[in-house]
């Protein structure tokens, strides 16, 4: 009887333990996915100067989906088109967008750039893209919530 005892303990031991350690493989956050812009920040001397916030209906949504990025952008107040299409790469803690095709506006600001490159701070959730200076200074990020 005690060894039935034993027995019945060291298994109910042993499966409670598994509950505890089998649990799913950690993943490191990707990009792909439907993100919308939240806000914005100026940044100065490392740190948020301030905060622009979406405002009068302002709506700027990105889709990334292997290898390639689609964004759009609404604002009401402002007549021009807003899109593009292109090519995407990231690292650790850097991104770079290629433009391929876009609105009007945004292939006459592709003229000038060839590609448009940011760090990038990623979590599962949430992500921003931050501007850097020729210094490597913060000066503007674009932070966007998954919405898919």
């Amino acid at each position: 009887m005690k060894k039935l005892f034993g027995l019945v303990f060291l298994m109910l031991f042993l499966v409670s333990a598994t509950l505890y350690t089998s649990s799913k493989p950690q993943t490191a956050p990707t990009l792909e996915g439907t993100w919308e812009l939240i806000n914005r920040y100026n940044w100065e001397d490392g740190s948020v100067l301030d905060t622009i916030h979406n405002t009068n209906g302002y709506q700027q949504v990105k889709i990334y989906s292997k290898g390639k990025v689609m964004w759009t952008r609404y604002s009401p107040d402002d007549p021009n088109e807003w899109f593009g299409y292109g090519s995407y790469k990231t690292s650790a803690n850097s991104l770079e967008e290629r433009l391929e095709y876009g609105s009007k506006v945004m292939m006459s600001i592709q003229d000038t750039i060839d590609s448009f490159k940011f760090e990038l701070v990623l979590d599962d959730d949430t992500y921003s893209q931050i501007s850097l200076d020729q210094d490597g200074n913060r000066i503007f990020s674009e932070n966007y919530k998954r919405i898919d």
